[in-house]
C-alpha cells in the first residue's frame, strides 16, 4: 500500500508527480487548511505555451520597438489536451476527496472559466452544501483577442466554499488593500489606507514576456493566488493544489509562510515546478 502523502515537520513543501485522484486518497482526513485548484477548463482545445529567447539581429524574424529586428530561438514548448468527454464525471470524485481532506476550518477555492462555471457551481453545492458557498469571485483582466460578434470574454470565476461557514479561517487584516476608485469621496485617511477588495478583482494576467512567466500554459498570476492564501490559510498551515500546473499555489504559500502539497500528473508541469522550487532545500519532489 502506498504511503500516506503528508509533510514532515521540517518540510515546507512537497511536489508530487501522480494521478491526483490516487494521490488524494493518500492524504489524511481533515489535514489540509486550504485548497486552491485551477482544473482544466474543458475548452476543447490543446493548451500550449512556447518559451523563446530573442536577440538583436539585422535579419531577425520579428520586428520590435523602434523598428529593430530580433531573431528568436525556441527554448521549450509545453502543452496538454483540455478536453473531456464527461468533465463532470472526471471532476466530481476529486471534489469529494477535496471535501474529505479539508480541515474543519478549511476552505476551497476553485478557479474556472465561463464554459463550465455554472455546472461546477451546482456540483460544488452538491458536494459541500449550498450553505457552504461563500463567494463567486470574478477575476477581470484586459488582454488577448477580441471577437467581432460578441462581448470579449475577459474574466475567470473563482468559487469560494468553506467546509463549515463561521469556523473557517478569514485573515481579514492580512488581505492586501486596493485604491478607492473615488478617493475624494472617502477622505484622505481612508484613501491612503485603501480598501479591501470586493468579489471583483481587477488584476493583469501573467505577462507573456515578464519575469513571472515560466513557460507553462494557463499559468495564473501570483498576486491572485497569494491573496487567497493570505486570507484563508493559517500561518504554517498546509495549502493543497492537486491541479498544480506551474506551482503558483506553492510559491504563494512560501511567500505567506504557509506550507504546501502540489500534485500534477503532467510531466512538463512537474519539470516546471522542479525548476521553480529547486533552490528551496525544504521542498521534496516525489
Amino acid at each position: 500500500m502506498a504511503r500516506e502523502l503528508a509533510l514532515e515537520p521540517e518540510q515546507r513543501g512537497l511536489v508530487c508527480l501522480a494521478d491526483n485522484l490516487d494521490a488524494l486518497g493518500r492524504i489524511a482526513d481533515g489535514s489540509i487548511d486550504l485548497i486552491y485548484i485551477d482544473p482544466p477548463f474543458n475548452t476543447g482545445k490543446a493548451q500550449s505555451r512556447t518559451r523563446v529567447r530573442t536577440r538583436r539581429a539585422v535579419d531577425g524574424d520579428r520586428v520590435g520597438f523602434g523598428g529593430h529586428r530580433y531573431a528568436t530561438e525556441k527554448l521549450s514548448e509545453t502543452a496538454y489536451a483540455d478536453s473531456f468527454d464527461d468533465y463532470h464525471a472526471f471532476l466530481e470524485p476529486r471534489l469529494h476527496e477535496a471535501h474529505r481532506v479539508l480541515a474543519e476550518h478549511g476552505s476551497l477555492y476553485l478557479h474556472i472559466d465561463y464554459r463550465e462555471a455554472h455546472y461546477v457551481k451546482l456540483m460544488l453545492d452538491s458536494v459541500f452544501g449550498r450553505a457552504c458557498f461563500m463567494n463567486e469571485i470574478i477575476w477581470a483582466y484586459d488582454y488577448g483577442g477580441r471577437p467581432r460578434d460578441r462581448w470579449p470574454a475577459k474574466h475567470d470565476t473563482i468559487f469560494f466554499y468553506a467546509k463549515h461557514p463561521g469556523r473557517h479561517v478569514w485573515n481579514r487584516d492580512a488581505i492586501d488593500r486596493i485604491p478607492y476608485m473615488a478617493p475624494g469621496l472617502v477622505g484622505p485617511e481612508k484613501a491612503a489606507r485603501g480598501k479591501l477588495p470586493t468579489d471583483t478583482w481587477w488584476h493583469t494576467i501573467v505577462s507573456p514576456t515578464g519575469k513571472e512567466k515560466l513557460g507553462y500554459p494557463t499559468q495564473k498570476p501570483l498576486g491572485i493566488v497569494r491573496r487567497i492564501v493570505a486570507a484563508s490559510a493559517r500561518e504554517g498551515g498546509v495549502v493543497l493544489d492537486f491541479f498544480a500546473g506551474s506551482g503558483t499555489a506553492g510559491a504563494a504559500a512560501l511567500l505567506e509562510n504557509r506550507r504546501f502539497i502540489l500534485i500534477d500528473d503532467h510531466a512538463p508541469a512537474y519539470e516546471v515546478m522542479h525548476r521553480r522550487f529547486a533552490g528551496e532545500p525544504a521542498v521534496q519532489f516525489i
